[in-house]
Parts: C-alpha cells; sequence; structure tokens
C-alpha cells in the first residue's frame, strides 16, 4: 500500500481487516500528501515521480500485488492512475491498483446505478470527483461533504458523521454508497449500515484491500464480515 504521509487511518484499519486471516500481510509506504485541493501546490503532491519511488520500496518486500491507496485521481482524472499503473507494473512487474479505481470497479461488480458519495473534502474538489466519475459512466446521485482541506483532519472525523452523511444520502435513494477518501474511518460502519439501510457501502480502505487482495490471488471472501462487496468475487482484470 502506497500510502499519504498525513493519513491516520488506513494502515491501522487495514491491518484490523486483515488479523485472523492467514497468509495475508499488508505492507506499506509512504510519500508526502498534508493538503486536498485544487491549487498547483496541492495538485503537485501527486506527481508519480515521488509516488513510485514508494512503489520501488514495497517491490523489495516481493510484495504480489501494489496499490496506491488514496484517492487523487477522483479530481485528476482517472488516467492519471492507469498511467500510474502501468509506470508500477513496468518498473516493478507487479500489477497495480488504486483506491479510486477499487472504487470505480466495485460499484461496476455490485451493478450499483445509483451511488452516493460520503468524503471530507471541500465544495470544488467534490464537483470535480462528480465530474471525472462522470466520465467513468457513474454519476453521482446524491452527495454529503465536509469542506475539509487539511488531511490529517480527515482522520479526526468521528464515525458517527460518516454515518450522518450516509444516512443522508441513502435517504436520497442511493443503491450503492461510496466513502471516498482513505483517511476517514469508516470501514467498521460498513456491515452493520449495509443492514440497516439495505444497501452496498464501499468504504476506500475496504474496497482498495477488496481489489489489491483480488490481484495478489487471495480469498477476498476470507474479508466477509466487512460487507456486501468481499461477498463478490472480482470479474474485473
Amino acid at each position: 500500500m502506497i500510502t499519504p504521509s498525513s493519513n491516520s487511518v488506513l494502515e491501522p484499519v487495514t491491518s484490523a481487516m486483515l488479523a485472523g486471516v492467514s497468509g495475508i500481510t499488508a505492507h506499506f509506504s509512504r510519500f508526502r500528501v498534508t493538503e486536498i485541493a485544487l491549487d498547483a501546490a496541492a495538485l503537485s503532491q501527486f506527481d508519480a515521480s515521488v509516488m513510485l519511488p514508494a512503489a520501488d520500496l514495497l517491490a523489495d518486500a516481493k510484495v504480489d500485488a501494489i496499490a496506491w491507496n488514496g484517492t487523487s485521481a477522483s479530481w485528476l482524472g482517472i488516467g492519471r492512475d492507469r498511467s500510474l499503473c502501468e509506470a508500477i507494473m513496468a518498473r516493478t512487474n507487479v500489477p497495480a491498483t488504486t483506491s479510486t479505481l477499487a472504487c470505480i470497479d466495485a460499484a461496476r461488480a455490485l451493478g450499483a446505478r445509483r451511488i452516493g458519495l460520503v468524503s471530507p473534502y471541500t465544495d470544488d474538489v467534490q464537483r470535480r470527483i462528480a465530474d471525472v466519475w462522470a466520465e467513468e459512466g457513474i454519476t453521482p446521485h446524491a452527495e454529503r461533504h465536509l469542506g475539509l482541506r487539511d488531511n490529517f483532519s480527515f482522520g479526526e472525523v468521528a464515525p458517527a458523521s460518516i454515518a450522518g452523511m450516509i444516512r443522508a444520502v441513502a435517504a436520497e435513494g442511493a443503491d450503492a454508497i461510496v466513502i471516498l477518501c482513505t483517511n476517514l474511518d469508516g470501514a467498521a460502519l460498513a456491515a452493520t449500515l449495509e443492514r440497516e439501510l439495505d444497501i452496498a457501502l464501499l468504504d476506500s480502505v475496504a474496497v482498495t484491500l477488496w481489489r489489491t487482495l483480488g490481484l495478489a490471488g487471495g480469498d477476498v471472501t476470507a474479508l466477509a464480515q466487512w460487507g456486501r462487496i468481499f461477498h463478490t468475487m472480482q470479474k474485473i482484470k
């Protein structure tokens, strides 16, 4: 997992999800990310030149799959992630994915038509995300966001606040909801809220693990307690 430096959620959550699951380990390599915005300085954080060395270090551990565990392509453009994955594969000979690609794959795998979008981001970033996802044929049906910019602050958002946004989006008729940020602590909410609301909940951290585990040849159903997506075998290559 290539990890934003200021992210305090995805590592402990991924480790908690894998606790007690034999034969699967997660490993992390960080690069500097401190804020999410559309100005040049914030966008430059995600240049491939600073991300690829993190992939190189992970490859030293003989990992079976690599993920950029962040959602930046959701506002930078999906092509950025596809190019990044190709570059990782070319450098390391390890298959790669990203959080954004994993979320899109998961929505398609579930056949979701009305996607709800929950994030901590600012108004302009959220609007850009809607446009980028629409280009992939997935136009958000409803959304809620918190207007935050500082990446560390995302990890301090209480699960109750995340659940409130999820319930609000569900009330507008979404049939699947994406928690689009790997520094929002939403993975543990998925199974309970799926039962309560009768919709699929796709947390970015959980879905990144789902997709990466599939690339590595692991059994995603070993994590079935973490939500509906782990009952779904991957068909997307």
